[in-house]
């Protein structure tokens, strides 16, 4: 007889069902595992003995044929040893097969039959509950994460033995979290870095806060040492807290990823991710034999924050492209492709010149102009164009550095206003599928940007002066209606318009 166990696989964020079928035949003892098994499943041949044996059960001296199904689906990963020995033991009458067909098995084992944590678990028991499993034993590790997903039965399991005795005289107990509490307790942490410890810089804060409140991207140019990266680690500190949606689907990026800690099952803020210029095209877009998420996709909802951005080169910075555009990314292969999110803010920094020193009051730049132009040109024009915001940051004088008695704005009171101002993109969003201005397609900029007559005639006048894209025409729009909404305004005012073309770049044409 064949004896049936449900568990599932993950290909890019969803998890497939896969039905473990066991068959045992008057053969040599040997285990062959079918259904394009990678080699992390085949070993399993071994681990699963072992497991079985010296956690005094019986293993069948016979040939035992393990069938993943679908057979044309590609397993990967250590999740399935479970299943393939809770089928053995079920097929030795260890366990009852009846009382298995409601419930699912994820989990790897070792040598004495302790039960290892795996990664994916969130989206695969996500999987698993859109196929109508009701109960789904998992890791002990893996327990708390795998509780996010309401409506099922969740059993952490620590040894194979706890997984037989639940079936037979020891039920393993439920594990329960209250998602929003938990998000809600990890929320009100403190940050390392506050923009009270910055001096001075009025205008870049200004530009931060509108980037955070827009979900915008943006770039900073200007000398070493006039603060950018200090401004960059403060960012984090005034981007609004995480909404459930968004929480969810960043744990089940992280999960797959295998950056999720068993201490903290939820991601519960916004990512900051600092990628080093050495980062391969890959690493930044992700891929592999099995493609997983890359920088861009672990920044999702958060900061992808490249500094000293000319130096990553341009092969590079090239693939961010698309992505900017389209908020996604996909990762082609032979036999199938995967799409991941990638909503993320491009925060960048870089210097104005090799040098560093260009437009700098105290110091005199040594670059020629063919140096600066080769230098600048790193950063092509289309890349450009997909970033909102590009201001200076001028160095701080001796005055500004030694006035410590001056009190500066807090994260705090700067992130009250950010996250005023997302509630209101929200509540105007609700119905849009979109949660922030910087989301905005051509349909909606037309219903949710308008401005009038006099705003108008200026905004031409500046289409035709700095020769405007469509693209730069949107993304200045899309601007201004941030703008007008950390000032509360439901309509977009000369203003706010004014503001937004300031925080172009319009020296170079081309960008």
């Amino acid at each position: 007889m064949v004896n049936k166990v449900t568990t599932a696989t993950v290909i890019g964020l969803d998890a497939y069902k896969i039905t473990v079928e066991i068959d045992v035949i008057n053969s040599l003892p040997s285990i062959s595992i079918v259904g394009l098994p990678d080699t992390a499943i085949n070993e399993a041949r071994d681990r699963v003995r072992s497991a079985i044996k010296n956690s005094n059960y019986t293993f069948p001296a016979k040939k035992v044929v393990v069938n993943l199904a679908p057979a044309d689906i590609k397993k990967v990963g250590t999740n399935f040893d479970l299943p393939i020995a809770v089928g053995i033991l079920t097929e030795e009458e260890t366990i009852d097969a009846e009382k298995i067909k409601d419930y699912a098995f994820i989990g790897e084992l070792s040598l004495d039959g302790a039960i290892r944590g795996v990664n994916g678990v969130l989206p695969i028991v996500l999987g698993l509950k859109k196929a109508g499993i009701k109960n789904v034993v998992v890791p002990d590790k893996n327990a708390n994460e795998a509780a996010l997903v309401e409506g099922i039965n969740i059993f952490g399991a620590s040894h194979l033995t706890d997984v037989v005795n639940h079936f037979v005289e020891s039920p393993l107990k439920i594990t329960k979290i209250d998602i929003n509490e938990y998000l809600k307790i990890k929320q009100d942490e403190e940050f390392i870095y506050d923009f009270k410890d910055v001096k001075g810089q009025k205008k870049a804060k200004k530009a931060l806060e509108i980037a955070a409140a827009g979900g915008h991207n943006l770039l900073m140019s200007g000398s070493p040492g006039s603060g950018k990266t200090l401004m960059a680690k403060c960012f984090a500190s005034i981007l609004p807290p995480l909404e459930l949606s968004e929480a969810l689907e960043l744990t089940k990026i992280y999960s797959i990823s295998g950056l999720l800690s068993s201490d903290e099952p939820l991601m519960t803020k916004r990512p900051f991710r600092s990628v080093h210029h050495t980062a391969s095209a890959n690493g930044i877009i992700g891929g592999g034999s099995n493609p997983k998420p890359g920088e861009i996709t672990l920044a999702h909802r958060g900061v992808l924050f490249m500094d000293e951005i000319v130096e990553f080169p341009r092969q590079v910075l090239e693939v961010l492209r698309q992505p900017l555009e389209d908020a996604k990314v996909v990762i082609s292969r032979t036999n199938h492709s995967i799409t991941y999110p990638a909503k993320f803010m491009l925060l960048a920094a870089m210097n104005p010149c090799p040098c560093g020193y260009l437009g700098d009051k105290e110091k005199q730049c040594t670059c020629t102009e063919f140096q600066i132009s080769r230098y600048l040109s790193r950063l092509s024009g289309p890349l450009l164009d997909r970033i909102d915001l590009q201001i200076e940051v001028p160095k701080l004088t001796s005055d500004e550095l030694l006035n410590s008695a001056k009190s500066e704005e807090s994260s705090a009171d700067i992130r009250k206003r950010v996250i005023n101002a997302r509630k209101i993109q929200t509540e105007r969003y609700k119905n849009d599928g979109i949660l922030t201005n910087s989301e905005l397609t051509p349909k909606l900029i037309k219903k949710y940007c308008k401005i009038d007559n006099e705003t108008e005639k200026i905004f031409k006048t500046a289409i035709i002066k700095y020769q405007l894209s469509g693209r730069k025409y949107d993304r200045i729009l899309k601007l201004a209606r941030t703008i007008a909404d950390l000032e509360n305004s439901m309509d977009i005012k000369q203003n706010h318009l004014m503001q937004a073309l300031q925080y172009r770049s319009f020296l170079n044409n081309t960008n």
